[in-house]
């Protein structure tokens, strides 16, 4: 609860919409909302702090009953348009599955509420930017996810380019995935809509949002895209042990050029088995270091340290690779990536603090995974243009 010593204290009421899901109820409920009130709220100077006060939104009350009980938040209804009519709750928070987003964030936004979604925002670029037109046309504070932003691992990255130590970067390599089981024998893993495309599943959609803004803050603008996607595993099982056909892709390797010359690369896989240091690895290479960072460590090796291999395929490999690269320390303290964005966004609607992650970007993201399946399609580059 609030430290009494607070003079001030800012209660804002936020309507948490799909929170019984497993990234609504592990990252935004109990890692953000949970941990926020337990550390006193937000403190926002003159002796003043944020409180978030949720109310629990989802379709079975039984989930949301278990969910309060376990977050000691005792406000939850199964009626989202009764939430919404609710003047205390000043912001709008979406986290259901994404063909249900767009129609309820517009809702929340004709009644002039504040909101912050996950991504994908919508099922269409063109969708994703009206939301980003109505909500600044109302006036109301939006944002959107993008939580990679905030891990220790992408944090240590751009510390280090800040201290110039890649000298010019010149290209990006990202592995992320994990075998994600197909359901006949170990359950799986990822719900079931995931890969079928008539409920918007798919990696691409999933994913390249997240490349979207990680490639544009921290390395550069996405310039073009070419994608291609496969459905590796054709059939699967759901969360009732029936077997369906997987119509979405499971799978993508997309190639992006950036502003500046950089080449990124991002191999996407919930079919690959991991032999690396993390589910998401980020190699960066340039002229004068290069690093790899997870999801929260980072190893350089700078020029001076980079061994000088020579091709012989008839004599054992005579150098350990790993040997020669260091691992960065930690320097300062990392808090939950979810819980620091949620602060962020928080203090922008109580204090008007700027927020660049706003519904706008969200729609960047989406524009990127069009156009990936649209690569996919034609099998060529595509160009990536301004969308305002």
């Amino acid at each position: 609860m609030p430290d009494n010593t607070f003079s001030k204290i800012h209660t804002i009421g936020i309507i948490l919409n799909g929170v019984t899901g497993r990234m609504g109820t592990n990252q935004h409920l109990l890692r953000s909302m949970v941990a926020i009130r337990d550390q006193g709220g937000i403190p926002i100077g003159n002796n003043e702090v944020i409180m978030p006060d949720p109310i629990l939104v989802g379709r079975n009350a039984g989930k949301l009953k278990r969910l309060c009980d376990i977050s000691g938040f005792d406000k939850m209804t199964t009626d989202l348009e009764e939430a919404l009519q609710d003047d205390h709750n000043q912001i709008y928070f979406d986290a259901q599955i994404t063909g249900r987003r767009y129609h309820s964030v517009k809702r929340a936004i004709e009644l002039g509420k504040h909101v912050y979604c996950e991504k994908p925002t919508a099922v269409s670029s063109q969708e994703a930017l009206e939301l980003y037109t109505l909500a600044k046309k109302a006036g109301v504070k939006h944002g959107v996810v993008q939580d990679k932003l905030w891990l220790p691992g992408i944090l240590k990255l751009k510390r280090l380019m800040q201290s110039g130590f890649f000298g010019d970067i010149l290209s990006v390599r990202g592995e992320f995935g994990y075998w994600v089981y197909e359901g006949h024998s170990i359950p799986a893993q990822r719900p079931s809509w995931n890969y079928r495309k008539e409920d918007d599943g798919g990696i691409i959609v999933d994913m390249l949002c997240h490349w979207r803004y990680v490639l544009d803050n921290v390395f550069g603008t996405v310039k073009a895209v070419s994608c291609l996607g496969a459905t590796h595993i054709p059939k699967r099982v759901d969360e009732n042990g029936k077997e369906y056909q997987a119509t979405a892709d499971d799978a993508a390797y997309a190639t992006f050029e950036l502003e500046g010359g950089i080449i990124a690369h991002f191999n996407s896989s919930w079919t690959v088995r991991v032999r690396r240091d993390d589910l998401l690895t980020l190699q960066v290479d340039g002229t004068k270091g290069s690093a790899v960072a997870g999801l929260r460590e980072c190893y350089i090796q700078h020029y001076g340290n980079t061994p000088k291999p020579v091709w012989n395929p008839d004599v054992p490999q005579p150098i350990n690779f790993y040997d020669d690269w260091s691992k960065v320390p930690e320097q300062e303290p990392y808090d939950n990536a979810f819980k620091a964005q949620w602060e962020l966004f928080l203090k922008h609607v109580v204090t008007d603090t700027p927020f660049e992650n706003d519904l706008l970007e969200g729609a960047k993201g989406v524009q990127l995974a069009e156009l990936g399946l649209e690569s996919w399609a034609q099998r060529r580059w595509l160009d990536v243009p301004n969308l305002v």
